[in-house]
């Protein structure tokens, strides 16, 4: 099995971008959410939201990513239970997503950029006063936060089967208990504090 540490050393020595740090910081938050909710091991599946974009630097095309980072990865020691999940969050690897952990990836991946990106337009710049009814406001203005596929963010919350809000809820959930680090605390204290 992977650790956290040995993944954050993967991911450091192949990202750059604060900004595709913060995307991976937020799935692995999301994805370890989910597997408390789930009983699984959080360890486990918070790795695989912490790798599954460690190549997109490298290899920035579809045709590549994240096909070609999958023997990197091997060559790095990762179990090929987590290179499996990862080579599946992408559609076109034609790799089917079987398990919960590879359909919670793929439910977790898009909608972390799109609260992200909700987040930053709030006059609080917070994620503590985010909910999902924000998120939905915003959903159907196709040019705000272009880059989030809305179909596949869809798509994942059926796959994994959960509510759509209710998954966008949970990852708002997830993603507050590291808003420090992603820079997400906005001008609202933590409400532990």
């Amino acid at each position: 099995m992977m650790n956290r540490e040995e993944a954050l050393r993967i991911v450091h020595t192949y990202v750059k971008n604060p900004n595709l740090i913060n995307h991976m910081l937020s799935v692995e938050a999301a994805m370890r959410f989910y597997a408390e909710k789930y009983g699984e091991d959080a360890e486990l599946w918070g790795v695989v939201g912490l790798l599954h974009d460690f190549d997109w630097e490298i290899h920035p095309t579809l045709e590549e990513h994240p096909i070609a980072g999958a023997p990197i990865l091997r060559e790095h020691g990762v179990p090929e239970e987590i290179v499996r999940a990862i080579l599946s969050h992408a559609d076109h690897t034609g790799i089917p997503r079987t398990t919960l952990m590879e359909k919670a990836l793929y439910a977790c991946d898009e909608v972390t950029g799109l609260i992200t990106a909700v987040a930053l337009v709030r006059p609080s710049r917070s994620l503590y006063d985010l909910t999902s009814s924000s998120v939905k406001k915003k959903w159907k203005d196709r040019a705000f936060a272009a880059g989030a596929n809305r179909e596949e963010i869809a798509a994942g919350a059926q796959e994994l089967g959960i509510d759509l809000w209710e998954h966008v809820d949970n990852v708002i959930l997830a993603m507050r208990r590291i808003a420090p680090e992603l820079g997400l605390e906005g001008n609202i204290e933590s409400p532990s504090s």
